[in-house]
Formats: structure tokens, sequence, C-alpha cells
């Protein structure tokens, strides 16, 4: 089997890598959701060798992420947990983020909302969530691509699309996270960094 091979993340591993060098310079422990081809954990790895990276995703896509692992021979990546966002835990630790590309617009919402409850359970205080992908603010598109790219997802499952930056931001709060800062990235994406905090939402 030959390993996958995705050019979305090779196009956006260098703009998403200068956002997490900062954000990331005084972290050790980091949890991605949803890793994909594993091109992400090993580049970032190597760039952020003070890291050690557990990766995770759905049980179908560990063989592949395992062979980007077992090519590249990092001693700060970990192999890949089982983590579907409605079902699995975050594996019990208390990470210094919890970092995921492109996920939250193939999740359904209740997903969406479970994994976020779930990052919020798993995160020490001050420890922060950084997710990268297509997002709406105020319910508008931020470019006629996004909305076509929505049409296309929702074509495939109509309980797949872009999600509100408001509505995230909401289910944050509820679990502990507060925003803290938007990153305009290429292709009309972003990358939205929340922090856990001692505040507790009362509803």
């Amino acid at each position: 089997m030959e390993k996958k091979f995705s050019p979305a993340c090779d196009r956006n591993k260098d703009p998403i890598l200068a956002i997490l060098k900062p954000l990331l310079k005084d972290k050790s422990l980091i949890f991605e959701i949803g890793t994909g081809t594993g091109q992400h954990a090993i580049f970032f790895s190597k760039a952020l060798s003070h890291l050690q990276w557990q990766t995770s995703d759905l049980i179908e896509n560990h063989r592949n992420i395992k062979m980007w692992l077992e090519e590249a021979k990092l001693p700060n990546v970990l192999p890949p947990g089982i983590f579907d966002a409605g079902i699995d835990k975050i594996p019990s630790h208390y990470y210094d983020a919890v970092f995921t590309a492109n996920t939250f617009h193939i999740m359904t919402w209740s997903q969406v909302c479970c994994c976020i409850e779930k990052v919020g359970q798993c995160l020490k205080t001050k420890g922060l969530f950084i997710i990268y992908g297509p997002f709406n603010f105020n319910g508008q598109y931020t470019s006629l691509s996004n909305e076509h790219f929505e049409k296309q997802l929702i074509t495939q499952n109509p309980n797949m699309g872009i999600r509100n930056f408001e509505d995230i931001a909401q289910q944050c709060l509820g679990s502990q996270m507060l925003f803290i800062e938007k990153y305009p990235m290429p292709a009309n994406n972003f990358i939205l960094v929340f922090q856990k905090s001692n505040y507790s939402a009362n509803y």
C-alpha cells in the first residue's frame, strides 16, 4: 500500500506553522484531532522538536498515518489514538494544546459540540485550542469559493457545512475556553485560537 498524500496539507503547512511557532513555543504536549494523512504531524513535529505530538483519527486512517510516522522516525510523534468526536473520549491527559485542521466542516454540528466539550475537559488551564479551516462570520461567507465549497459538502452529506465562528465561540465558552485571536490564512481559511480559563459559564 502506497501512503496517501494530501496536496492541501502540503500547500497550507508553511502558513499554519508560521502561526503555530509563537503559540506553541512554551508548550510541550499536544493532541491533534483528525491527523488525516499524517503530513501535518510530521512537518510540525520536525519544526517544533520541543513538542510531543499525539496523533489521532478514525481507526480506518491509522494505517496511513503509521506509514508516514514509520518513514519519518521522529521521536516526538506518538502513534495515533482512536478518536471519533461523537463517541470517543480524548485520552486522560491534560494537554498544553489541542490542534485540529479541516475537521469541523466535515463533522456534524452535534459532533462539533461533543468535540469542543471534550477538548475543554482535557486542556490544562491556559491551554490552547487551535482550529484551522474555513469559517463563516455573522452567518456570512468570507468568499464566493467558500459558498461553492459548502454546497459541495452539503451535496455529499447535508449534515456537513462551514461552521459559524459565533456558534463555535459560544460552545467553547460553555467549556471554559475563551476566544483570544483569529488569523486570516491563505485560500479563505482562518486559524481560531481559544484558551482554557478558570471561568465557569453558568447556563
